[in-house]
């Protein structure tokens, strides 16, 4: 960005450092929940250009990257709803949406969308937003209890497959 347009107020003073301390966290987040780099980034965008227009009361919140992540991974989920009903769509055009193979996919995220939603939300909330799983409850509105069986889930379901693609590589 440029700066901003003549007339309008601008920035509040300490946007541009919590942007620039939280953006790529957020991004990371969300692509590995996508796997689209471009799809992350944008979306990242998105909450970080509400969180500006709200940025006198969220800059008082006490944690005003949970603001942001919470935009952006609903954001997120948003897309997935929609890539989700368009696919469908498709289907029922008697077209046939087949991805073909990507050989640049990274082992972990093609590991990781054999997860359902949740599990693979709380994976990576846990290991690469390194939130608690205290903080990936009380953001996601679920009982500890809930988070740490998904995490309990994820990690074996992960386990088994990454060691299966690990033997059948050997073969």
């Amino acid at each position: 960005m440029t700066g901003a347009p003549p007339g309008a107020d601008p920035p509040p003073v300490g946007f541009s450092e919590f942007y620039q301390a939280h953006f790529q966290r957020v991004a990371v987040q969300l692509y590995a929940y996508l796997g689209d780099h471009a799809e992350a980034q944008d979306l990242t965008q998105e909450a970080f250009c509400r969180a500006l227009e709200r940025w006198d009361r969220i800059s008082a919140y006490d944690d005003p990257s949970a603001f942001v992540r919470r935009v952006a991974w609903n954001l997120a989920t948003s897309r997935l709803r929609r890539i989700r009903t368009a696919v469908r769509h498709l289907a029922r055009q008697r077209e046939e949406h087949v991805p073909g193979p990507n050989p640049d996919r990274v082992v972990l995220l093609d590991a990781l969308t054999i997860l359902p939603a949740a599990q693979r939300r709380a994976i990576v909330l846990h290991h690469l937003a390194q939130l608690t799983v205290a903080e990936i409850a009380d953001q996601l509105g679920v009982p500890e209890g809930t988070v740490k069986s998904w995490l309990s889930r994820a990690r074996t379901t992960l386990a088994r497959h990454l060691t299966e693609r690990q033997e059948a590589g050997r073969a």
